[in-house]
C-alpha cells in the first residue's frame, strides 16, 4: 500500500510539473506579445512588426547556418587529406606539389581558355568523359573508360587536387568525387606497385568515408530531380565514380560496410524519381536515372537488394492497375508509362545475373518474389487484353524468375 500510496504522489508530482510547464510558456508568449506591441516603432502596426522581427531572424537563422555548413565542409576537406596522407603519404606529397602550381593554372585561363576546361573535363575519373555512357549511357564506354585509367601513364596529372575551386552550384558533387578520385587512384597504382598504400586506415576513419559517399549520393539525387541537358561533366564523373567503388574488389567492401543503408536509400530515390515524373519531356532524363540504376546492379550485393525493390514496385503497381480495371476506373497513365523502365531494369538485372553466374535466378528476390509469383498468372489474364505490354513484362520477369533463363528471338 505504501509503495502504492508513493507511485500515486510520483505520477502527481509529474503531472503538476508539467502544467506547470504549460503555463510558464503561456505567460512567456503573453509577455513576448506585450513586449512587441511596447517597442514597435509609431507607423507601423504590431502584425507588421511581428513580421519583420521574425523575418530578421530566419535570415540570422540562415547566415549562422550557411556558415556552419561552410566550416563542416573544411573540416571534411581536412579529414579527407589526412586519410589520403595516412594511406599514402607519397601521392599526397606529389599531390601538394600540384596545388602549389594550381593558382598559375588558373592564371593562364584568360590567356588560354581551353587549359583549365580541358582539366575540367579530364578531372580525374578517367573511367568516363561528356559523352561517355550516351549521356550516362552503355556498359561497353564504362569498360573501355576504364581501361583507359589502367594504361595512363601520366597518373598524377588525371586527379584535381582537393584544393581546386568550383562554383557553389557544382559544390555538392565535385568535393566529394575528387576526394573519391584519389582514393580509387591510389588503389589503381598500389595495385600496379607503383606505390605503397595502406588501405586499413579505412577502418579507422569510417565517418570521412561515409560522409563523402553521402555527399556524392545527396548530390546525384539532386541533380536527378532537377535534370538539365546535355548533362554536365561533374555528372558524369559522379556516376562513374559511384560505380567504380561499388565495383573495385577492394574498397567496394569498405564502402558498402559503411555506407549500405545509404546506398540503399539512394536506390529507393532513384526509383521514385521514375515513378513519379510527370514531365511531357521526361524520357531523356529518366533514361540517365535508369542508366544509373542498371549500373548500380554491377555489384552482386546491391544487385540483389535491387531487383527486391524492382519486384515489390512492379508488384504493387500491378495490383494497383488490377484493381482499377476490375472496377472500370481510372489509372496513373504516367505512372503505366514510367514503369516500364523498371521492368526493363529488372529483366536485365535478372537476365545479367543469370549469364554471370550461369545459375538459377529463382533465389533472388526472396520475400517479394514469392509475393511477385503469388497469382500472377491470373494478374496478367485478366490485364492482357487491355495492356499487353505491361502483361508481357509480366511474363517475361516471371520466367526469368523460374527458370533463370530466357530465349528470345
Amino acid at each position: 500500500m505504501a509503495s502504492m500510496g508513493f507511485q500515486c504522489s510520483f505520477l502527481h508530482e509529474i503531472k503538476g510539473g508539467r502544467e506547470n510547464q504549460i503555463s510558464y510558456l503561456k505567460i512567456s508568449k503573453l509577455a513576448l506579445a506585450f513586449a512587441i506591441i511596447h517597442s514597435k516603432p509609431p507607423g507601423k502596426s504590431s502584425k507588421e512588426y511581428t513580421e519583420d522581427l521574425a523575418r530578421t531572424v530566419s535570415e540570422q537563422d540562415f547566415g549562422w547556418k550557411w556558415k556552419v555548413e561552410v566550416l563542416e565542409a573544411e573540416v571534411l576537406q581536412l579529414r579527407q587529406e589526412l586519410l589520403l596522407n595516412r594511406i599514402s603519404p607519397r601521392f599526397c606529397l606529389e599531390n601538394r606539389k600540384r596545388d602549389t602550381s594550381a593558382e598559375t593554372i588558373l592564371g593562364q585561363e584568360s590567356v588560354n581558355p581551353t587549359s583549365y576546361s580541358s582539366q575540367l573535363e579530364d578531372s580525374g575519373c578517367d573511367v568516363c568523359n561528356d559523352s561517355a555512357f550516351d549521356s550516362l549511357g552503355t556498359a561497353s564506354d564504362f569498360h573501355q573508360s576504364e581501361h583507359n585509367v589502367n594504361t595512363s601513364k601520366h597518373w598524377l596529372e588525371r586527379v584535381p587536387p582537393l584544393t581546386l575551386c568550383h562554383t557553389s552550384k557544382e559544390q555538392s558533387l565535385t568535393a566529394p568525387v575528387h576526394f573519391l578520385q584519389h582514393l580509387l587512384e591510389i588503389r589503381k597504382l598500389s595495385e600496379g606497385g607503383i606505390l605503397q598504400a595502406d588501405f586499413s586506415e579505412l577502418e579507422n576513419d569510417s565517418f570521412t568515408i561515409c560522409n563523402s559517399v553521402s555527399q556524392l549520393l545527396d548530390g546525384l539525387t539532386v541533380f536527378y530531380n532537377s535534370p538539365k541537358f546535355p548533362a554536365p561533366s561533374f555528372l558524369n564523373e559522379g556516376v562513374c565514380v559511384l560505380i567504380s567503388l561499388i565495383t573495385d574488389t577492394k574498397l567496394s567492401n569498405h564502402v558498402l560496410k559503411k555506407c549500405f543503408k545509404k546506398i540503399e536509400e539512394f536506390k529507393k530515390n532513384l526509383i521514385q524519381i521514375i515513378l513519379r515524373n510527370r514531365s511531357v519531356n521526361r524520357f531523356q532524363a529518366l533514361h540517365s536515372v535508369s542508366q544509373t540504376l542498371g549500373l548500380l546492379g554491377r555489384n552482386s550485393i546491391l544487385r540483389n537488394s535491387l531487383i527486391s525493390l524492382l519486384l515489390s514496385e512492379v508488384r504493387q503497381f500491378a495490383e494497383q492497375l488490377l484493381q482499377a480495371h476490375q472496377v472500370q476506373s481510372v489509372y496513373d497513365i504516367p505512372q503505366y508509362e514510367n514503369i516500364s523502365l523498371l521492368c526493363m531494369i529488372l529483366e536485365q538485372l535478372l537476365q545479367n545475373e543469370t549469364e554471370e553466374s550461369n545459375i538459377s535466378s529463382s533465389d533472388y528476390g526472396g520475400e517479394e518474389k514469392i509475393k511477385f509469383l503469388k497469382n500472377l498468372d491470373q494478374v496478367i489474364l485478366h490485364l492482357s487484353d487491355e495492356f499487353p505490354l505491361f502483361s508481357l513484362y509480366l511474363w517475361r520477369v516471371s520466367v526469368l524468375l523460374n527458370s533463370g533463363q530466357m530465349q528470345i528471338d
